[in-house]
């Protein structure tokens, strides 16, 4: 086998084996850059609330809570409470949080719930365990692999490493260095 059938077999093939992992992980990606514009894997919602306080810090019991909650439905989640000043309630929810003004009986109720799908992935993208971490390295040398191989993919001609591709390719050393140097 030439080096040349050599680089295009592995080229291949390792794209192939890798296609699955290479899509999740460039959607785990974007999703992970925006972090600063919505959680990608949790949907948050907050609801303001309104009992009609005031409240005596004295009454506050599970079951007082545990009745509280059964207003708007969320009775079942109650896991615990405290209060973090005199005048605040917090409750802690299964899938949630809860914080009540004890004098105006107003309050916030937060939800949270895994985004399908997007959770999952990104749960794979943050190296869950220690043999999903060893996959995930092969995966990575795999991908250094297509990487290089690509380079020589096309024997030549006008698109190949010694004309055009060597521009592109210099030019997609040199922007990741330009972003290290200006915000490293």
């Amino acid at each position: 086998m030439t080096l040349r059938k050599l680089i295009r077999v592995l080229h291949r093939d390792l794209g192939y084996l890798f296609f699955g992992m290479s899509i999740l992980y460039a959607i785990s990606g974007i999703a992970l850059n925006h972090m600063r514009d919505f959680n990608p894997n949790f949907n948050i919602h907050r609801y303001q609330i309104e009992y009609g306080g005031p409240f005596k810090m004295s009454d506050v019991s599970s079951e007082w809570i545990a009745e509280l909650l059964s207003d708007i439905e969320v009775s079942n989640e109650y896991k615990k409470f405290y209060f973090p000043t005199d005048k605040r309630l917090k409750v802690f929810l299964k899938n949630g949080n809860m914080e009540l003004d004890m004098e105006t009986g107003i309050g916030l109720l937060e939800t949270v719930k895994k985004r399908p799908v997007l959770y999952q992935i990104n749960f794979l993208h943050y190296n869950p365990g220690r043999w999903w971490k060893w996959f995930s390295d092969i995966f990575c040398i795999a991908w250094i692999i297509i990487s290089v191989t690509g380079l020589f993919i096309i024997k030549s001609g006008k698109h190949s490493i010694k004309k055009r591709g060597a521009w592109w390719t210099i030019a997609g050393v040199i922007l990741p260095i330009i972003f290290l140097l200006i915000y490293g």
